[in-house]
């Protein structure tokens, strides 16, 4: 009697002790550099959508390849920070099913890809613009040092976060030779703090008493204190880009006084964000809640609309 052949499927015991599917280097690698988290880097644009350079085939080419830069970067970083906390991962319920906490991805496979991955970007962002090519490189470094050491500085952790996102926007500017308003720098800072904030409140509430086993700063924080520095930082957001939206400069640089039209959805926005914080146990991926979330991502979406709107259509002036 001819028996029947299953295909065999690779499996790997995760620390949790539970069998899961061996993925391929490939897609490991794929998953490690976590693509989900790259609409992070659409802080690139910010000098192309303000500059109103949005209509310019040779901008919109640099400031994407800039993008690209940015995504191969932050995937260099994941890369190197899953190594640092590999045991760490390891004992996080969620984070110990990541490839190379879970052992599906081999560490020497991994740093060889980061730096090569890494090397390639900041040459491509040379080549662009030796400008371009340093803000890489500042933001390899920084982010470098905050997987090594500033991640355990409690406060200097999320001060380092806000750095990457603002030298995300200063690239974007860099890339088209484009001045980028320090309203705007003031405004990514603000609300880099607010993602970091309720990230640390989402990590606290999610590992409850083992918070510090998993990420020692976590020591260093409460509830309490996260929920008083998200106040401080969601009032001064929100009075930043009122102030940016509405002010004479802005309307001089911009050739209209109707970005201040934008200021309810900044509004409705922040306020959703810190109601999936608190009511919805939110925060740990932004990205994650703008893709899950149909409110939030409505409203980002529309409040691109107006500013599309307000700056390149003659309802704007």
């Amino acid at each position: 009697m001819a028996r029947t052949t299953q295909p065999e499927l690779a499996v790997s015991n995760s620390p949790g002790g539970r069998s899961a599917v061996r993925r391929s280097t490939a897609a490991s690698l794929l998953i490690s550099v976590r693509p989900g988290e790259w609409i992070k880097n659409t802080f690139v644009f910010a000098g192309l959508v303000f500059s109103r350079k949005l209509t310019e085939p040779s901008a919109v080419i640099a400031s994407v390849t800039a993008f690209a830069i940015f995504c191969a970067l932050s995937g260099t970083i994941y890369l190197f920070n899953d190594l640092a906390d590999r045991a760490a991962d390891q004992r996080h319920p969620l984070k110990r099913s990541r490839p190379i906490a879970s052992g599906e991805l081999s560490p020497a496979v991994a740093l060889v890809a980061a730096a090569l991955l890494g090397v390639l970007a900041i040459a491509a962002a040379m080549l662009i613009r030796p400008a371009l090519g340093l803000v890489a490189g500042a933001y390899v470094a920084l982010l470098l040092g905050y997987s090594a050491v500033l991640k355990h500085v409690v406060i200097i952790d999320a001060l380092t976060i806000a750095a990457g996102f603002v030298l995300r926007a200063v690239a974007g500017a860099v890339a088209i030779a484009v001045p980028i308003s320090q309203w705007l720098l003031v405004c990514t800072t603000l609300l880099a703090l607010f993602l970091a904030f309720s990230k640390r409140r989402h990590e606290l509430t999610l590992l409850t008493d083992g918070a510090g086993e998993h990420r020692r700063i976590l020591h260093e924080y409460t509830p309490y204190l996260l929920d008083q520095m998200i106040a401080v930082v969601t009032a001064s957001t929100l009075i930043a880009y009122a102030v940016y939206a509405t002010s004479a400069e802005t309307a001089q640089r911009l050739g209209t006084a109707r970005l201040g039209l934008t200021i309810p959805f900044v509004l409705y926005g922040i306020f959703r964000y810190l109601y999936l914080v608190h009511q919805r146990r939110g925060g740990g991926s932004p990205a994650a809640m703008l893709a899950n979330d149909g409110p939030l991502l409505a409203c980002v979406a529309l409040w691109a609309a107006a500013v599309a709107l307000v700056l390149y259509t003659p309802l704007g002036q």
